[in-house]
C-alpha cells in the first residue's frame, strides 16, 4: 500500500522573521535586483549576511547586433558588484560563468549551486520560480530548477559528500511567483535603494527598463514611479504599503 501526502494550503503570510544568512540566486545580472532587490535591502539593514549567486554572464543581453558579448560580459560583471554593494552595502557575489542562453539544470550547476549552499550555510534561498507559466526565457525556467535541484542535494548527506557538509536551509522564496504565498513589506530606503542597484545595470536601461541615456530624464522619472507602483501593487494584495511577493516553501 502507497502513503499519499497531503498538505492544507497555506494562508498567506507576511513578513518572516530576518534570516541571519540568505543565498540569491539569478540567472543573469539585475533579475535579483528586480524580483527581491528591496527584499533584500530591507534584510541588510537589519543585518542579513547576502550572498549574491549570478549564474550567466549576461552577454546576449543587449539590443545591439553589432556588440560585443565578451565585452559585454566583462561590463555586466562590474555593474552586478556595484549593483550587489548599492543593495546591501557589502553583498559578496559569486559568478558562476554559463553563456547567456544556454544554462542548464544539470550535474554541473546542481553542484555548483550545492557547493555555494553548503559553504555558505544560508538560512534561506531566494530564487527564481521554475513553475512559472508561459515562461519564455530559458535561463529562468533552469535557474529556477537548479536552485531547487541544489536544495535537495545540499541537505542530504549522501548526495555529493565530496562538496562539503551537507545543509538544510529553512525556507525557499521563489520571486516572478505564479502563486504567491508570501509578501516581504518593505519602506522608502529598501525602495531606494532597489531603484539605485537597478540603475547601476546600465547597460540594461535601454532594454529592460525603457531609460535612454542621452534623454533629459524623463524615461529616469518614469522608470522610478514604475519600481515604486509595482510595490505598491504587490503591497495592496497583502495589506501593506509596499511589497515584494514570493513563493514561500518552509520545512525544506
Amino acid at each position: 500500500m502507497t502513503s499519499t501526502y497531503f498538505h492544507e494550503p497555506a494562508e498567506a503570510s507576511t513578513n518572516m522573521e530576518v534570516p541571519a544568512r540568505v543565498l540569491a540566486i539569478g540567472a543573469h545580472p539585475d533579475d535579483i535586483e528586480f524580483g527581491a532587490g528591496a527584499t533584500l535591502s530591507k534584510w541588510a539593514q537589519a543585518g542579513t549576511a547576502v550572498m549574491i549567486v549570478i549564474m550567466t554572464d549576461g552577454s546576449k543581453g543587449t539590443w545591439d547586433p553589432e556588440a560585443n558579448p565578451l565585452n559585454l560580459a566583462q561590463v555586466r560583471q562590474g555593474e552586478a558588484r556595484k549593483a550587489a554593494g548599492t543593495l546591501t552595502g557589502s553583498a559578496e557575489v559569486e559568478f558562476l560563468g554559463w553563456r547567456d542562453g544556454e544554462l542548464k539544470a544539470n550535474d554541473r550547476s546542481v553542484s555548483q549551486l550545492c557547493y555555494l549552499i553548503r559553504k555558505f550555510r544560508p538560512d534561506a534561498v531566494v530564487g527564481h520560480d521554475p513553475w512559472k507559466r508561459y515562461r519564455l526565457h530559458p535561463d529562468h525556467r533552469a535557474a529556477g530548477f537548479a536552485t531547487t535541484d541544489a536544495i535537495v542535494a545540499s541537505r542530504d548527506p549522501h548526495f555529493l559528500p565530496e562538496l562539503g557538509a551537507h545543509h538544510r536551509p529553512n525556507s525557499l522564496l521563489l520571486f516572478e511567483a505564479d502563486e504567491a504565498n508570501h509578501c516581504e513589506e518593505f519602506g522608502e530606503v529598501a525602495l531606494r535603494l532597489k531603484i539605485e542597484a537597478l540603475l547601476c545595470h546600465r547597460s540594461q536601461h535601454l532594454s529592460s527598463m525603457e531609460i535612454n541615456n542621452a534623454g533629459e530624464g524623463t524615461e529616469l522619472r518614469q522608470f522610478r514611479e514604475t519600481v515604486r507602483s509595482s510595490g505598491e501593487r504587490t503591497g495592496a494584495l497583502f495589506g501593506v504599503e509596499l511589497g515584494e511577493s514570493f513563493h514561500l516553501i518552509r520545512g525544506l
